[in-house]
């Protein structure tokens, strides 16, 4: 065998001593570890003493409450209410003054209401476009209009429905439909035909009575 491979031999020998000591060191250490960790708890058992766990009452799981159920039968009623309350039949025409807006007030109101609508005096503060519906869609899209607007206590609307040049005929249906439904409704105190920065002949400006705070 030639010197060098006589001196591999050695390196290769010395560097497995190496390896096995140092394995062996680190078995000793986990040993040592695992020693000081059972000390550690017969010292705490010691110490404590014997213990019971303890005891938990029963838990009863209550189940969350039910949600509130949704109103329908009194969102029907109140649709039902609403179709029913404004009638198409309705002669509306001696109740519209004669002038070239034909406006309307409720009996008891003062023209002068009438004439500060006309000029612009109440800031509009709500819109309904009644453009594309069908005249039942229409009818019940203006009735909730209304409704809702004076519970909030809206004082002045505005209601678009057009000149009527898309109908046949060119003859304006929904303007007559909706002055009918206007002067049907308790809430409404008076109506002119908007100016024509609002809208001219396709559109109406309503001033609403003032919405009734109930009692507390």
């Amino acid at each position: 065998m030639s010197v060098h491979a006589l001196s591999d031999l050695r390196q290769i020998s010395a560097l497995l001593r190496l390896q096995r000591e140092a394995a062996q060191q680190q078995a000793l250490r986990e040993q040592q570890r695992r020693e000081a960790a059972e000390r550690e708890r017969d010292l705490f058992r010691h110490s404590v003493g014997a213990v019971q766990p303890l005891k938990h009452a029963p838990r009863v799981h209550q189940a969350p409450p039910p949600a509130p159920p949704l109103p329908l039968q009194l969102q029907r009623d109140e649709q039902r209410a609403l179709l029913e309350s404004l009638s198409d039949e309705f002669d509306v025409a001696s109740l519209l003054d004669t002038d070239e807006a034909l406006s309307y007030r409720q009996p008891g109101v003062a023209p002068e209401v009438a004439r500060k609508l006309r000029l612009g005096h109440w800031s509009i503060q709500a819109t309904l476009d009644l453009h594309g519906l069908r005249l039942d869609e229409a009818r019940e899209a203006l009735g909730q209009f209304i409704r809702q607007a004076h519970r909030q206590g809206l004082r002045c609307v505005r209601v678009v429905h057009g000149k009527g040049h898309g109908s046949p005929g060119r003859i304006p249906v929904l303007k007559s439909r909706v002055q009918r439904w206007l002067v049907q409704k308790s809430e409404v105190m008076a109506f002119v035909q908007a100016r024509a920065s609002e809208g001219g002949a396709g559109a109406v400006v309503v001033v609403l009575d003032r919405a009734r705070r109930s009692p507390c």
